[in-house]
């Protein structure tokens, strides 16, 4: 008999399910490893690092909304993005959960799951009523009434969803139903389907949860077909067909046009003057003409200015970029021409804006 290959009684063993007889060439070195052919694993390290990075937007953002809405201190931390089929995403569930079933638009018909967990769903309906947010004993389904208020928090994470997915997927979530029992949720989709699966820690004062974000491979397809075939292409074609490539997105960011903006201090008025508002009335500010003016580009303040006038325009002269803190770092040229006197009375007289 060769070396290498196994007698006859040992390929019968092998089909008579037998686990212990041992491959040709294998040891205790160099154990032989468990692979599922009908499900292989198809999140790399490198996309597994890309999908990190896109929850990781996910997550902060939502942090943002919920302590804004919750008004408490709260902390969301990613665990981790996961390759799991259906059915073992299921049997993870707690009985009963707090899952969202929602439906993904112009995608066949697929699913995604939004499971809040348990303690984070009664610490949200609790807090949204004017509760303290103290952890519930209590191990029940949602009411009607609880599931309506959480919608808020759901159609926030899809929204995000679709925002964080937008530069590889059109993606686009609403809520079709709920479930409190994994066993029913499994109807839903097919047990053996690929789904991935971000687990986010929630922690609010007392409680701790995990909420878990499920949304099917066969929405995600075209990442995991389509980044490395991307990756591969930026690093490849001639040095001429680089820059040329490279001098057309330079040329659609040049051309790309931003909103910018100048916000005024605030100031307060009572809420007799701002009940005797009406269309075309003016607003006294009572603010000197050196006032300090921030400069928002899009939705964020990014420079510091004054007021003043550039021929027969309004104009703002840029006084340096902002810090983090807020803080002016450096100075910008003075505009010629610049006169801040003339500018006094639209300071101090503003008309009514449409906001």
């Amino acid at each position: 008999m060769a070396s290498g290959t196994l007698s006859q009684s040992e390929i019968d063993r092998l089909l008579g399910g037998a686990s212990n007889v041992p491959f040709p060439g294998a040891s205790e070195e160099s154990p032989v490893q468990m692979y599922d052919f009908r499900r292989p694993h198809r999140v790399s390290k490198e996309r597994l690092r890309t999908l990190e990075a896109i929850y990781e937007r996910l997550v902060k953002s939502l942090e943002s909304w919920v302590i804004g809405r919750v008004r408490g201190q709260i902390e969301m931390r990613l665990q981790g993005v996961e390759q799991f089929s259906f059915g073992e995403f299921t049997l993870s569930l707690p009985t009963p959960c707090a899952s969202f079933i929602c439906e993904i638009n112009d995608s066949g018909g697929q699913l995604g799951v939004v499971d809040i967990g348990e303690e984070f769903a009664f610490y949200m309906v609790d807090r949204l009523f004017g509760g303290s947010g103290q952890q519930m004993p209590a191990s029940r389904p949602l009411t009607r009434v609880e599931r309506m208020a959480l919608r808020g928090l759901i159609d926030k994470v899809n929204s995000l969803l679709a925002e964080v997915w937008s530069d590889y997927i059109t993606m686009s979530l609403e809520i079709s139903a709920f479930e409190s029992f994994p066993d029913i949720l499994l109807q839903s989709a097919n047990r053996d389907d690929p789904v991935l699966v971000a687990n986010i820690e929630v922690t609010a004062g007392d409680v701790s949860s995990l909420m878990l974000v499920c949304l099917p491979f066969a929405v995600l397809d075209k990442f995991f077909t389509n980044t490395a075939t991307r990756s591969v292409a930026n690093a490849t074609g001639s040095e001429h067909e680089r820059a040329v490539s490279r001098a057309l997105a330079e040329h659609s960011l040049r051309a790309t046009r931003v909103n910018v903006s100048a916000r005024l201090p605030e100031f307060r008025m009572s809420m007799r003057d701002i009940a005797s508002l009406s269309q075309g009335g003016v607003i006294t500010t009572a603010l000197p003409s050196n006032s300090p003016i921030r400069v928002m580009v899009g939705d964020q303040e990014r420079f510091a200015g004054t007021a003043g006038r550039v021929g027969h325009k309004l104009a703002i002269r840029l006084e340096g970029a902002l810090t983090q803190t807020g803080e002016v770092r450096g100075a910008a040229p003075v505009v010629p021409q610049f006169n801040a006197s003339v500018i006094t009375e639209a300071l101090q007289t503003q008309p009514i804006s449409a906001e």
